[in-house]
């Protein structure tokens, strides 16, 4: 019987190093980044316009969980995504001050609008704020859609009622608690013919879809908005790596170097607006400041 020949140590050698090689080239760990974010920069569409490019760079997929602030920073907390784009800066500050995580950059902004139907059965049409308008729709006990998930937007809804001096029971008939996304929410108030409040970018991106319902608090555009109890702004943020060993750190530092740069900003910028005449999104000025009417935005150059 002949023996099969026996491989050289030299060629051993050479495949071992080839194999070291190919392991040291392979994206392996850095290959994903875990991006908790909110349903209003998933429904809207803006992650689906600028998170090709981040890919195609450093040829890494972005997995993205799409939730509400409240969601997204357990998320964070727990060490289960790398990187928290969302929009409550009251919760922001306490994940930082808490040490989960680092890096908090203000990246954009919108605003909150509130919606009804056409018809506005309380009265709330052209009202200078959304808490005169909170306590009409509670004083005529019109239906109102509340997201009751722990959004940034269910924040905000809060702190509006808060205003008022009255806390909705999700009991009473009118005021009709969802657990839902922006999206969902939308669609329920126009089938129900219930108030609600979003964000300005879900609702112009889902306007086709939404016939039976009309902006009656907020203005035509971010700049007509005067109520700032209704400024809505979005920071990203990186999940500590000293909490927790498994995070992304590196490829999470890229992603915020890559989404504050000019460039990506002024794609921001750009979603919405050849439809609109209004983005969905206006990216923040150099200092994270909110756009100021007339002044130019980020340049891509």
């Amino acid at each position: 019987m002949t023996k099969p020949p026996r491989k050289s140590p030299v060629r051993l050698i050479i495949l071992i190093i080839l194999a070291v090689w190919l392991a040291a080239c392979r994206p392996d760990s850095h290959d994903t980044l875990r991006l908790a974010t909110t349903t209003s920069t998933y429904d809207s569409g803006l992650l689906d316009v600028i998170l090709p490019e981040f890919e195609a760079r450093y040829d890494v997929t972005v997995e993205v969980i799409a939730v509400g602030t409240g969601q997204a920073l357990g998320l964070g907390e727990r060490g289960d995504v790398d990187v928290v784009l969302v929009h409550d800066p009251v919760r922001e500050e306490q994940f930082i001050a808490a040490g989960h995580g680092v890096q908090r950059t203000r990246l954009m902004y919108n605003d909150f609008i509130l919606v009804g139907p056409s018809r506005d059965p309380a009265s709330v049409h052209g009202l200078p704020s959304a808490a005169a308008a909170f306590e009409s729709i509670a004083a005529h006990q019109a239906e109102f859609a509340s997201r009751g998930d722990q959004s940034g937007t269910h924040a905000r809804e809060v702190l509006i009622w808060d205003q008022v001096g009255f806390q909705p029971d999700p009991g009473m008939d009118w005021y009709l608690s969802l657990g839902q996304g922006m999206g969902s929410t939308l669609q329920f108030a126009n089938e129900k013919g219930a108030y609600t409040l979003t964000d300005r970018g879900t609702y112009l991106s889902q306007l086709e879809n939404l016939p039976n319902l009309a902006v009656h608090v907020g203005g035509a555009s971010f700049f007509e908005n005067q109520d700032e109890t209704l400024l809505n702004c979005y920071s990203v943020m990186i999940v500590n790596p000293e909490r927790h060993a498994e995070i992304e750190y590196e490829l999470a530092r890229l992603f915020i170097e890559w989404i504050t740069e000019p460039a990506t900003k002024s794609k921001i910028g750009s979603v919405g607006l050849e439809r609109f005449d209004q983005p969905f999104f206006y990216p923040a000025d150099a200092d994270g400041e909110k756009p100021v009417p007339g002044q130019p935005g980020p340049s891509s150059e």
